[in-house]
């Protein structure tokens, strides 16, 4: 296994992560404020290929391998976690469905417009009655003619206020369960009988905007069917699969910032006449962040090059996500308590961080997903 990046990839993973911790962080505060992204940071962000990562090329995308799609991600995870949060569900599990299912006309229709920021992409699958059990879903989609007829409702979707293009998953066939359901591209905008709900008030990750989607007869194109008929819940089990492996870098990405934070702090900050990181009770917390981070950049480095092997990963990017993810929530608890008073107010990243983390050990997969992925892979092997 070589999980070297060549030196055009580092390059691009140093700029992203200036990016990320000079333009994107000078706005957090307004960010946190308002809830939204700056525009102005949108366009910079496209202007840098982060909306076209897992685009190919000839679509006007980057075109990256999955290691380099998640040595970006290590370096936007950073920065504010609202905004990675963002560009991640339009580049990660709302963007691959297209590129691996496709047709020729939809890639040539929709991909450009993703790939330069122009149109916002994200993945509906979550509804009222199926988050973890994703096998519940009850949205229907009946075909009449050229056209399928959606009704439902999918709530918690990432991007859905923002988004030109949704890949939906639907029940087209009830008497075949989770192989009776299908995906379909939708434009929440411009077709009728699909509205938006209000946005989500999350505890943290503002800017990055969720909300319920609402199907009432609402008619798809048949040549909006993404894939073959009745696999959809399948492939959104492998978009969702190879999507963790992201999550996992993005994680490790907060982690190295929570460090490196609280490395400073702990050399500045002096109590009993001397700084704090002379303490061994400190020494031992950012010890613990090291390992913590060595271990999560080690592991999604493998699955990462698993994916682009070809290999099966729905094991390993369980594993991968769910050692991050529980990682993350420890260091981020050390960092606070590393910076103690500072780490509690909003003046400081700490508090923020704290907030914004403990929303990846649930989003795409729990934790207790993740786990009973693992043990029934292991028992089926």
């Amino acid at each position: 296994m070589n999980f070297n990046l060549p030196d055009d990839l580092r390059e691009m993973q140093a700029t992203i992560r200036d990016f990320m911790l000079t333009r994107v962080e000078d706005r957090a505060h307004e960010i946190e404020d308002t809830n939204r992204i700056p525009p102005e940071l949108v366009k910079e962000a496209a202007d840098l290929g982060l909306f076209g990562l897992s685009i190919p090329e000839e679509y006007g995308g980057v075109g990256l391998s999955a290691l380099g799609r998640c040595a970006v991600y290590e370096a936007m995870g950073q920065g504010h976690m609202g905004f990675g949060g963002m560009i991640s569900a339009h580049a990660s599990i709302g963007t691959s469905g297209l590129v691996k299912l496709g047709n020729e006309e939809q890639k040539r229709r929709f991909l450009p417009a993703m790939a330069a920021g122009e149109c916002i992409a994200g993945f509906a699958i979550t509804e009222p009655s199926s988050g973890s059990d994703a096998g519940n879903i009850r949205t229907r989609a009946v075909k009449k003619g050229d056209v399928y007829v959606l009704n439902g409702t999918k709530h918690y979707i990432s991007n859905a206020p923002i988004a030109g293009l949704l890949t939906v998953i639907a029940i087209t066939d009830p008497s075949q369960g989770t192989r009776g359901m299908s995906a379909f591209l939708v434009e929440p905008q411009s077709t009728p009988g699909v509205s938006i709900g209000k946005i989500d008030e999350k505890m943290g990750q503002k800017g990055a905007l969720s909300a319920e989607v609402i199907f009432e007869d609402a008619e798809i194109p048949a040549a909006n069917l993404l894939g073959p008929e009745h696999r959809g819940y399948r492939e959104a089990l492998g978009i969702l699969t190879n999507g963790r492996v992201g999550i996992a870098a993005r994680s490790t990405g907060a982690m190295q910032r929570l460090l490196d934070l609280s490395v400073q702090h702990a050399q500045t900050r002096e109590q009993f006449g001397k700084p704090i990181a002379e303490f061994q009770a400190v020494q031992f917390m950012l010890a613990e962040m090291e390992i913590a981070i060595q271990t999560s950049r080690v592991l999604w480095q493998k699955v990462a090059w698993m994916v682009d092997e070809g290999q099966d990963v729905k094991r390993m990017a369980s594993v991968a996500k769910y050692h991050a993810t529980e990682m993350l929530s420890q260091v981020a608890d050390k960092a606070v308590q590393v910076a103690g008073g500072m780490g509690y107010v909003k003046d400081a990243p700490f508090e923020r961080f704290y907030r914004d983390q403990r929303l990846l050990r649930i989003y795409e997969g729990t934790s207790e997903i993740q786990k009973v992925i693992i043990a029934g892979d292991l028992l089926r092997a």
